[in-house]
């Protein structure tokens, strides 16, 4: 094969790639677009209040001029969020270990677990910012009980779907529990770590809104808080975009990490 025609191998199969990518996020473009046409259509054509109702061109514009406002308290949001998630994917992770080596741990503490996550957002978090203040450690504690039930329940499902055969060859070939532990249920779990983890990192944006909410020096949930007592729904729904930007960023992020930590794992489809 010719230079020129390695070449032009190259440049189609790139071009091919291109417009596989573009026909996976098309839909999504046309469909969200819709969806802004409609509400921008409907809030010049109604003429409602911008007090009741503003389009998004205005939401657009208030992200312009408030755009400093927004960043300053978008930052404490994105601190609280990672780190707080980043606690709970770790107590997770050890947790997991242990559950899945001692099934009377199981036992006794997956109903403590369960119980958490039915406690209501709204009643907790205030309590939570009663017992531990105004700063960064309510935030913290909040995204990590609403984040860390589904990596444990995640990981311990994929501890428990590894093949037995596999189990049994490695036990055959002398491997002692760890190194089946390591060498077969831990690839086993990947697949579950990384769905629990786009699950559980949606989560971890709205428990650290809920949390500034509650009560916070900064934040969005304090930025929202403000606006909606100022009649400001302008302000509230461009902090609101704020936060689905950012909870779509981190959604992406996991989906870097697991083409970068396991390549071979395919995601759901569309997800991509």
């Amino acid at each position: 094969m010719s230079v020129y025609q390695a070449t032009e191998a190259d440049c189609t199969q790139s071009v091919r790639k291109s417009s596989d990518h573009l026909s996976r996020i098309l839909p999504a473009i046309l469909s969200v677009g819709a969806i802004f046409l409609f509400w921008e259509s409907y809030v010049v054509l109604s003429g409602i209040a911008p007090s009741v109702l503003p389009a998004p061109s205005r939401i657009l514009q208030q992200i312009v001029l408030h755009r400093q406002a927004l960043w300053d308290n978008t930052l404490p949001t994105i601190r609280a969020t990672l780190i707080g998630f980043s606690c709970s994917v770790v107590t997770a992770c050890l947790l997991s270990v242990l559950i899945d080596r001692y099934i009377w741990l199981r036992r006794a503490l997956f109903p403590v677990f369960i119980i958490s996550q039915t406690l209501p957002l709204i009643a907790i978090a205030p309590l939570i910012v009663l017992w531990f203040g105004f700063g960064l450690l309510p935030k913290i504690l909040l995204v990590s009980l609403v984040t860390f039930f589904p990596m444990l329940v995640a990981l311990v499902q994929g501890y428990a779907a590894t093949d037995k055969e596999i189990e049994h060859l490695l036990s055959s070939m002398g491997a002692g529990r760890w190194t089946i532990f390591r060498l077969a249920r831990i690839p086993s779990a990947l697949p579950y770590f990384f769905a629990g983890l786009r699950i559980s990192i949606t989560y971890a944006v709205v428990g650290a809104i809920f949390a500034e909410y509650a009560g916070a020096f900064k934040g969005l949930g304090i930025y929202i808080l403000n606006a909606k007592n100022n009649f400001r729904p302008d302000l509230v729904l461009a902090a609101v975009f704020i936060s689905a930007t950012l909870t779509l960023s981190l959604f992406g992020l996991t989906l870097l990490i697991q083409k970068w930590v396991a390549p071979w794992l395919k995601t759901e489809r569309g997800a991509e």
